[in-house]
């Protein structure tokens, strides 16, 4: 069984098992998130709308942590004009202990 979950603006497929890296939560870790449920698939499919009443998946927070670092360079020719900026976002890893619907 599989499910589509929403968080963070984006939507993820998950199993139970899966390890995944979200938009940062606000959760310490070691705590159990829910996550509101938009299809589930297996041997029937149910689709919400927009989401599966009476489903959820619920999730371990593993740990925080940043990605890599993103390097951002502007350069103008001819005008001595150059920037270097960097940015690392941050992320939450779960892992995906129970689908219930």
């Amino acid at each position: 069984m599989f499910a589509i979950i929403e968080t963070g603006g984006k939507q993820y497929r998950v199993q139970q098992g899966d390890v995944l890296r979200l938009e940062k939560l606000e959760a310490e870790a070691g705590a159990t998130v829910d996550f509101p449920v938009l299809m589930l698939g297996g041997d029937t499919v149910k689709v919400g709308a927009p989401r599966v009443d009476g489903a959820s998946v619920k999730a371990e927070v593993v740990a925080h942590g940043k990605g890599e670092k993103i390097h951002i360079y502007k350069f103008k020719a001819k005008a001595n004009y150059r920037r270097h900026t960097g940015h690392r976002q941050p992320y939450t890893e779960v892992r995906v202990t129970e689908i219930v619907g």
